[in-house]
């Protein structure tokens, strides 16, 4: 194997593979990368047999081939080499030359016999939603999927699409994060997905795919896999098999003691109760009434804060505590100048919404402080 490439090509197409392979395996190969040559150019692939990502990129095939070498390392290199174009060339007993002007590396690689194969899903129907929507789901709903690896199916998020309409929903069992936006552009399939789980690491691997938010990415189902390309990439996540719970149950019924607030000022508030707040003590009280909200919070290893808003409130007077970081994770995601908080007396759940949009919602569980 023989190919030059650019190196700005090269280094982004290694950098995509890092949340991919695996750091510590007792499989040393899913620490590589397969690069393998074909038709005027190379393709990358990477692999922790859960996820795995394709990806094209033109090069200029002297001699085909194909290895697999340290991801790590191989972005390492190339990250400090300076230079246009880099010479990639496979050597006797499977080690790789890497070269540019007169930088010149050696490491060793591992045949491809053991790589795991990765099927590149070309037969796979899709639907087509723009990256800026894909992205702003992600954000909303990440922060609440559970690290609790004994509750599998909170591990990730759960994903629904039908005619249009895309719902991503999140929760830990102390908080649920709901985005959904009914998407109305030109579908390149009319596909519907019923509800699958898509893991942290999953989720995290989209969201990069999207995170520039220009363009489309394409997104479908087969056999347990979401399919995700976007143009020469293509993402393969192994889903959760779980059965979500029913988080409609969590939404509560009727409208509760709902106060409308800026967004950055209520923030900025809950953060300064955040820096007392530590693992044991993350409270904070919140008191609505005559056209204000009180936020107080107390650590005996710490100490007390207090703060004040001026609202528009002239209702009945309410006071709950809830997880000043819950709070905190709920209203950083909107974009919104105007948030609402819905406090419920008699331990009810909170809710922090966007005012005037119904495309999120973030309904937390109260604290008895």
């Amino acid at each position: 194997m023989d190919f030059n490439v650019e190196r700005n090509t090269f280094l982004e197409g290694i950098q995509k593979t890092l949340g991919i392979v695996e750091r510590k395996t007792t499989i040393p190969i899913l620490n590589n990368v397969l690069i393998k040559t074909d038709n005027n150019q190379i393709r990358i692939i990477a692999t922790d047999r859960e996820i795995g990502l394709i990806s094209d990129y033109k090069a200029d095939i002297v001699i085909p081939g194909e290895i697999t070498v340290s991801a790590r390392k191989l972005f390492e290199m190339v990250r400090e080499i300076q230079g246009d174009v880099i010479n990639i060339k496979k050597m006797d007993n499977n080690w790789v030359n890497i070269t540019c002007a007169k930088i010149d590396y050696r490491i060793p690689g591992i045949a491809t016999d053991d790589f795991p194969e990765v099927p590149d899903n070309q037969d796979v129907s899709l639907s087509t939603i723009p990256c800026s929507i894909l992205k702003e789901m992600i954000h909303k709903t990440f922060f609440a999927i559970s690290n609790d690896e004994m509750k599998v199916s909170l591990t990730g998020v759960f994903f629904h699409m039908e005619k249009g309409l895309i719902e991503m929903v999140a929760t830990d069992g102390h908080r649920l994060s709901i985005a959904k936006t009914q998407y109305k552009g030109e579908m390149l399939s009319n596909i519907d997905i019923d509800g699958i789980i898509i893991p942290r690491k999953g989720v995290s691997e989209i969201r990069k795919l999207v995170d520039d938010e220009t363009g489309d990415v394409q997104l479908g189902v087969t056999k347990g896999v979401c399919i995700v390309k976007k143009g020469s990439t293509l993402l393969r996540v192994s889903l959760l098999d779980a059965e979500y719970p029913d988080y409609h149950k969590v939404i509560p019924e009727g409208e509760g003691i709902r106060v409308q607030v800026d967004r950055d000022m209520i923030l900025h508030s809950l953060k300064r109760m955040s820096v007392i707040s530590s693992e044991r003590f993350s409270g904070v009280k919140i008191k609505v009434a005559n056209n204000k909200i009180v936020l107080s919070s107390t650590n005996p290893d710490v100490g007390e804060a207090n703060d004040e808003i001026d609202i528009s409130y002239s209702g009945k007077e309410c006071e709950m505590g809830y997880n000043v970081k819950y709070l905190i994770d709920a209203i950083d995601v909107i974009a919104e100048d105007s948030i609402l908080i819905e406090m419920r007396e008699a331990y009810g759940p909170g809710v922090v919404m966007s005012s005037g949009s119904d495309k999120y919602i973030c309904v937390i569980m109260p604290l008895r402080l």
